[in-house]
């Protein structure tokens, strides 16, 4: 059988999902867990591939076991044997040739930027404290939906066979004292929604005219694009799949 794990985590403490030779990930910490408590080598296969310090609000992992998993149990035994910073929402059975990562339709991700200064969040959102032009930002944003190739955006020296992107939404919102950036898409390149908020701050900061995105998009190269902001204002917010996967 194949069961879909969805779970969050809080990305500090990681160097991103997949695991790495020298450094620990979440994607290691729960194939130990499940290995441990279903008593057999257990591999998982995660929906995407957050990046070191990304957190993800909804994730999720899939696994083939033989047999039938008491769903409830195997969340508590889970929640307790995981560290602080993972928790699992819920287990279920899929069909045998959904896949995490390929079936998913679209996912979606949030950047967080502080527009003051709050010792509370200081690991949750990006603290900006020159004044942004929070129009123009918006304006710029609009560019994004007229283009599908972003290899400007694209962390150099990536290994993809391709660099469009259907970006499905794309919006800036006020929460109080600071300043939301939402992104969906059917799929993004590594490093793509950081460059992306870096390109559209140095915009409100006054650095680049709107209409400049245009130019930055179409040149293809990432040294036309601003800076990457940090990893820990970064938030996988939503894997949406087909309603049909579920036995």
């Amino acid at each position: 059988m194949r069961y879909f794990i969805e779970l969050s985590y809080n990305g500090a403490a990681y160097h991103g999902w997949q695991i790495q030779p020298n450094a620990i990930s979440v994607q290691e910490v729960l194939e130990k867990a499940l290995s441990i408590l279903l008593n057999m080598p257990i591999s998982i296969m995660g929906a995407g591939r957050t990046d070191t310090g990304v957190h993800a609000k909804q994730m999720f992992a899939h696994f083939d076991f033989e047999g039938e998993i008491d769903r409830v149990d195997l969340m508590f035994k889970l929640n307790s044997f995981l560290p602080k910073d993972v928790a699992i929402h819920d287990i279920f059975k899929v069909k045998e040739d959904v896949h995490t990562r390929f079936h998913a339709v679209s996912r979606t991700y949030l950047y967080r930027v502080s527009l003051q200064k709050n010792v509370f969040n200081v690991d949750a959102a990006y603290y900006v404290k020159q004044k942004l032009d929070i129009e123009k930002m918006k304006e710029a944003t609009k560019i994004l939906l007229e283009y599908n190739d972003f290899e400007c955006f694209s962390k150099s020296k990536t290994n993809v066979n391709t660099f469009l992107c259907n970006i499905m939404k794309a919006e800036w919102q006020v929460v109080e004292d600071e300043l939301h950036f939402i992104i969906k898409g059917d799929r993004f390149l590594r490093n793509m929604v950081r460059a992306i908020v870096g390109t559209l701050i140095n915009i409100g900061l006054g650095k680049n005219p709107v209409a400049h995105l245009h130019n930055i998009i179409e040149s293809k190269n990432r040294s036309e694009a601003g800076f990457s902001v940090p990893a820990h204002g970064l938030y996988l917010i939503e894997v949406e799949y087909p309603e049909d996967i579920k036995i």
